[in-house]
């Protein structure tokens, strides 16, 4: 391991390092700032063949050291780790750019840091471009960037053409976290396919991975096709109704001015008359001072007309009151539509986003959906020599089957059909027994209905019938019969209404008792 520290004297040349070209050690750690001096110090590690990993963190590399870098990526075949965390390379757009491509063209850089290096959405797009063509990095450290919802989108991209690397992360980058989690998922089935396949050849993953992209390809260009017109079409909605809140806000205004029109109007009117009183209180003035050899009088007028002139200002006063007011009130509820309107629209807004996370969603299922019938299609063609060889075997079982079936299915129908004829024979003797019931009951009803009246026209009988005996008097031998009838009447007359209401509770059994056998007849 080789160590510059800062007691290390710049500028560099390339022949510093002839030692490094082929030494025997295996890792570069440079902890001093480089700054624009790496354009001299990384030329010698471009023909090493020994350094396996390369440690530049903290160096201020600037432009220069990120177009040093590139070319580094380029020639250089035996790097493996590169470290360029707290460099700031993505500030550097055309630097960062030749560093992109020399990556594309690498083959042999294994795991890459690009920490804390502001790298941007635009950056992110030129890093998955270059991993699009790369076919050596395994591990992408792209932690407390600012790539943002488009370098996600661009990284996730890149992840279905490269099927090498393996680990990438993209945390503090302001990514939502249905990219992180497809990414998540993209790297793991990269590292999944990159332990299955270890023996395949070169040529054989080329023609593979040239396969699954004009599949993916086809498919992604009519899936972007429909989401575009969906698009087209959520835009269109959207315009309408920014046109329908703009035309709303501009009656809104024109409302307000012709409001604030009409309290100037009247602030105007407010104002001749106070003209008109202060003309009246200069003409009183005038002839005050034409009238000063009747001061009693005059004096006794002044005093009148200051005391009309309070009142004319008191009035004045609370007019102008009431007119604050009223604009104070009308400009509240200006404000309060504004911000309803201003709340709808933030609404609007986050609808559309919402809309815009279903769409990536909709594309993350649509990707899933991809990677299952691709594995569904590797099943296909496992099973079709199976069940091809099952198929025979099959048929001839299927006819065994069919011909016992069909025996069964005879002797099933016959059963049911004699089962039925029973149930409908029993059914029409129930319903049969059912309606005879039904008739007695109603008979019995009919009768009860009959008897009730007559105990009721035997008990006005007996009620209006009067009594000739008295209570301490000793009826006749001929009273004492009529006396016997008249209470025989009461007895009868007392005893009726609980037969007739045994006799109805009983008709009301027998009929929940019918209505509870046609139930259970027809089930």
């Amino acid at each position: 391991m080789l160590f510059l520290n800062k007691a290390v004297l710049f500028p560099v040349t390339s022949s510093a390092l002839l030692g490094v070209e082929e030494g025997p050690c295996e890792t570069v750690n440079l902890t001093v700032e480089l700054g624009s001096s790496a354009k001299l110090l990384l030329p010698g590690l471009c023909s090493n063949t020994t350094v396996k990993s390369l440690d530049l963190k903290g160096n201020n590399l600037q432009a220069v050291g990120a177009e040093a870098l590139g070319k580094l990526l380029q020639q250089n075949k035996s790097i493996q780790n590169l470290v360029l965390e707290w460099n700031s390379l993505g500030v550097w757009e055309e630097g960062f750019s030749l560093f992109c491509q020399g990556l594309s063209t690498n083959r042999s850089l294994q795991r890459l840091d690009l920490r804390n290096n502001q790298i941007n959405h635009e950056g992110a797009g030129e890093l998955a471009a270059a991993l699009k063509s790369n076919s050596s990095l395994q591990e992408l450290d792209l932690r407390w960037n600012n790539v943002g919802l488009l370098g996600g989108r661009a990284l996730l991209n890149c992840l279905h053409s490269n099927r090498t690397l393996r680990h990438l992360e993209l945390a503090g980058n302001n990514v939502p976290s249905d990219i992180l989690k497809a990414v998540g998922a993209l790297a793991a089935l990269g590292m999944e396919m990159f332990t299955l396949t270890p023996a395949l050849s070169t040529s054989e993953q080329a023609m593979d991975h040239n396969q699954d992209r004009q599949s993916i390809l086809a498919e992604n260009q009519s899936r972007t096709h429909v989401l575009s017109k969906e698009v087209l079409s959520l835009k269109e909605e959207k315009a309408k109704q920014f046109l329908n809140l703009m035309d709303t806000i501009d009656r809104q205004r024109e409302e307000i001015t012709r409001s604030s029109r009409q309290s100037s109007a009247r602030v105007g009117q407010l104002q001749e008359a106070l003209a008109e009183r202060h003309s009246i209180v200069n003409s009183l003035k005038a002839k005050l001072q034409m009238a000063e050899a009747a001061l009693a009088l005059s004096e006794q007028k002044v005093h009148d007309l200051g005391e009309l002139l309070s009142t004319a200002k008191q009035e004045q006063a609370t007019m102008a009151e009431r007119q604050a007011k009223d604009l104070q009130q009308q400009k509240q509820e200006a404000a309060d539509r504004e911000t309803k309107l201003l709340r709808d629209l933030s609404a609007a807004n986050e609808k559309n986003l919402l809309l815009r996370n279903q769409v990536d969603e909709l594309e993350r299922r649509g990707k899933a959906q991809q990677d299952q019938l691709f594995q569904l299609k590797q099943d296909l063609t496992n099973t079709v020599a199976d069940l091809r060889l099952r198929a025979v075997k099959a048929e001839e079982r299927l006819d065994m089957e069919k011909r016992r079936f069909k025996q069964g299915l005879d002797d099933v129908e016959f059963l049911r059909q004699k089962e039925v004829d029973h149930m409908t024979q029993h059914m029409e003797a129930s319903e049969r027994s059912m309606q005879e019931r039904i008739q007695r009951l109603e008979a019995v009803r009919i009768g009860l209905e009959e008897t009730g009246a007559e105990s009721g026209q035997s008990r006005s009988a007996c009620g209006t019938r009067p009594g000739r005996g008295g209570v301490d008097q000793s009826p006749e031998p001929g009273q004492a019969g009529r006396g016997e009838a008249v209470t025989s009447c009461p007895q009868g007359a007392g005893g009726d209404p609980a037969q007739l209401r045994l006799l109805s509770l009983q008709w009301e059994k027998g009929e929940g008792e019918a209505l509870g056998h046609l139930h259970k007849a027809v089930s």
